[in-house]
């Protein structure tokens, strides 16, 4: 288990870009996976979920999911199938300095799009403000889970993984 989740239970980005679910090269032309599965239990759900096959965890059931970037279309189906809510789309194609986060959201009320929010970190904690781009609602296709997708400027793309609501 990595040091960082056996102290305080948190992820790093650090510890992310060493798995094997971390995509290894930029990709500025469409979004792609970023499984943050760092433990190994045993689950396959992004494996069966996803249509492409970019998904592998095999055999035995508790290997860390292995992403194949190249096979990754960033569908976001594995998104909302992770019951570990640790699968996140990151999205650089939209220019310099924005950026698009898609995360699996478990709490109402739901977002807006066009509303603005404020991003957080693993933590839980503010690091930017955000506007929702699109919100997937839950349906049993998606396990009852909401998808969302924010904007947020590029420096954070790989550290937004949430939202708090300004209501």
């Amino acid at each position: 288990m990595l040091e960082s989740i056996e102290k305080d239970g948190i992820v790093r980005w650090e510890d992310v870009q060493g798995c094997p679910g971390c995509p290894t090269k930029p990709r500025a032309d469409r979004p792609v996976a970023v499984v943050e599965c760092l433990q190994e239990i045993p689950c396959n759900p992004c494996e069966t979920s996803c249509p492409f096959g970019a998904i592998k965890v095999g055999d035995p059931i508790t290997n860390l999911p292995v992403l194949n970037e190249d096979l990754c279309t960033g569908c976001g189906t594995c998104v909302a199938a992770c019951p570990g809510l640790a699968i996140f789309l990151e999205d650089d194609s939209h220019g310099p300095d924005v950026a698009q986060v898609t995360f699996p959201y478990e709490y109402l009320p739901l977002p807006e799009k066009g509303e603005r929010v404020q991003a957080t970190n693993r933590a839980g904690e503010v690091i930017c403000e955000a506007t929702v781009v699109r919100v997937r609602k839950p349906t049993k296709a998606t396990n009852k889970t909401a998808v969302i997708t924010i904007s947020v400027p590029r420096d954070y793309l790989h550290e937004a993984r949430g939202i708090a609501l300004k209501r």
